[in-house]
């Protein structure tokens, strides 16, 4: 899938394309529904399909001190957007700059003359441009005016309301995999290279592939049944995985340390992604290793139990 950069002119055989445009962090029930009306537009007029997304956030540009929230790395949305359909991916890389280009500008100089957008599909609650001075209205007034044709997908309800990335980081948040894993479509994922640890769960008997949180948000500390995919080969692996700071173990380290059943192999150093399903208990310190062994062994029997029962 072609990874497009907003600084640089899209290339002729993706000018004329129609843009899903938004943060889509998480790429959701309604980010795919904008990106799907995006899509199928596209392919009745037969145009290429773009679906642009703005890194890093622009609310960790604005607060850079923000505590971590991210829900997808940009490789993680590509992937997901080409699964949907879409011709290529466009990151608007937010700084300085593109924070202080008009709502009139984003869509004259960089919508029409450096993308070469002929639609434009948001959300109904999308803003644009400097101070957010650009709405659904303004896109729609600013388009006719350069050629430019703009539609607005109503927000998706899931429940009774709408469906968001604030919804989902609360409900990770609170430890609820399963309303997450609804709203995104499938069950959040963190990914990361495999690092060297203290390699104490190998002394007993629960080797973990220990990974970096990085700038992904923090789900509720605990113990979780997981699943993970090694991304070189793809292979699928169930486990268990501890997430937050160890408080059994000095000093506290935050990290993702998923064990995996009946794995035997090497793997540091490569690239995976654990999938959070089921939310097992808090964290907790345990007065030893024996006692921490046996918590382990009903953990990883009961994440057997469940991943077992989803399969």
């Amino acid at each position: 899938m072609t990874w497009l950069d907003h600084r640089a002119p899209v290339p002729d055989p993706l000018r004329g394309a129609i843009v899903a445009l938004g943060n889509f962090d998480g790429f959701h029930l309604g980010h795919q529904a904008v990106a799907g009306e995006a899509i199928r537009w596209a392919r009745e007029e037969g145009r290429p399909s773009i679906v642009a997304t703005f890194d890093p956030h622009p609310v960790r540009h604005f607060q850079p001190d923000a505590a971590p929230f991210r829900l997808t790395t940009l490789e993680q949305r590509q992937e997901l957007f080409l699964a949907a359909g879409a011709s290529a991916m466009l990151v608007f890389h937010f700084n300085s700059e593109l924070a202080a280009t008009t709502a009139e500008d984003f869509v004259k100089v960089l919508l029409r003359e450096q993308i070469g957008a002929a639609g434009v599909v948001t959300g109904e609650d999308f803003t644009f441009g400097k101070a957010r001075g650009g709405n659904r209205t303004v896109l729609e007034a600013l388009g006719r005016k350069c050629g430019i044709t703009a539609r607005a997908v109503a927000p998706v309800l899931e429940g009774g309301a709408p469906v968001s990335s604030s919804r989902i980081r609360q409900a990770l948040q609170n430890g609820d995999c399963e309303t997450a894993a609804r709203l995104l479509t499938r069950p959040f994922a963190i990914r990361g290279t495999v690092q060297h640890g203290d390699k104490v769960g190998r002394t007993i008997g629960y080797p973990t592939a220990n990974l970096a949180l990085g700038n992904y948000l923090r789900p509720r500390y605990g113990i979780y049944a997981v699943t993970g995919r090694v991304l070189s080969s793809g292979e699928e692996l169930k486990g268990a995985a501890n997430v937050g700071v160890r408080p059994t173990f000095d000093p506290p380290k935050e990290l993702l340390e998923p064990y995996f059943f009946d794995f035997a192999g090497d793997l540091y150093g490569k690239e995976i992604e654990v999938a959070f399903h089921h939310f097992l208990r808090p964290e907790a310190k345990f007065a030893g290793l024996e006692e921490l062994q046996a918590q382990m062994a009903e953990d990883c029997a009961r994440a057997r139990e469940l991943l077992s029962a989803a399969a």
